[in-house]
């Protein structure tokens, strides 16, 4: 179906942006695909991957396909990151794999942004769209499916590493133990990842409800009903690591804290001074 009705400025705008163009600082035409810049990053081949915007079912339909293109090489990447987390911590690498989950939590963070702007779809709109989207699903995301096999083994990656040092996760958080503080921010980095990739499912929940509804009869087009998506978007990826946490409330005492409004002591932790003595 055809988005254009005519000879308007915007025809002519669409037409021109579909030639060449003409840079004036480097004074020479871009878009051709021959320039260094085109050649690495293989714009003649990309921006050559959507539908023509002449055949668009709607307008929205290249906002739809690109933030899904978009979602996959950034899920392609992702995984990229994990399996480098897996050698570095395999490696007792662990400074370099904090480094690296920085990367991976902005990334994430990068995935549920994006998939904000298809929340700019209407919900009569989509079903335009729905109609030519076959039984596609995101259970058939290669990319999802790519992070949840990487994930796996960083966890197995993580109890390997606790293994050579002769404890459990629950004991890096351990009052009673010395901080192993390289190990602990390593598993904090990975509860933060995990958590900005259960907010990316959550947010995928979030268009779905707006888009298509998850009442009860409702669908995905892989016949799936959309409310069972509330279990897979809260589902972690490293489990144990939200158990301690489970494990460290239910060790929890009242007792040696102070009540509210009563006189309390310093304590050198919190006030800078240090607690050694020689």
């Amino acid at each position: 179906m055809s988005t254009t009705g005519g000879n308007t400025a915007a025809d002519q705008l669409r037409e021109a942006l579909a030639k060449p163009m003409f840079n004036a600082v480097l004074k020479t035409w871009v878009g051709a695909g021959t320039t260094d810049y085109e050649v690495y990053v293989r714009t003649g081949e990309l921006l050559s991957l959507q539908t023509e915007i002449g055949q668009l079912t709607d307008p929205d339909e290249l906002m739809f396909q690109i933030v899904h293109q978009a979602q996959e090489v950034w899920l392609k990447l992702l995984s990229h990151e994990l399996a480098g987390v897996v050698g570095e911590l395999d490696r007792d690498a662990l400074w370099e794999a904090s480094a690296r989950l920085d990367r991976v939590i902005r990334i994430a963070e990068c995935l549920a942004g994006e998939l904000r702007v298809l929340e700019t779809m209407t919900p009569d709109t989509y079903q335009v769209i729905r109609r030519s989207l076959g039984n596609g699903s995101g259970q058939e995301s290669p990319g999802y499916n790519a992070v949840l096999t990487a994930a796996d083994q960083v966890a197995a990656a993580l109890d390997r590493l606790l293994d050579r040092r002769g404890i459990r996760v629950v004991d890096v958080y351990a009052q009673w133990a010395v901080p192993p503080h390289d190990l602990k921010r390593v598993c904090e980095l990975l509860v933060e990842f995990d958590e900005r990739f259960q907010l990316w499912l959550v947010g995928h929940f979030m268009m779905v409800r707006r888009t298509i509804g998850i009442g009860h009869g409702v669908n995905a087009l892989d016949g799936v009903p959309t409310r069972v998506l509330t279990g897979r978007m809260t589902k972690p990826l490293f489990r144990s690591l939200w158990q301690l946490r489970d494990e460290l409330t239910a060790g929890w005492r009242r007792e040696g804290g102070y009540a509210p409004g009563a006189a309390r002591k310093a304590h050198a932790g919190c006030t800078g001074t240090s607690s050694s003595q020689g």
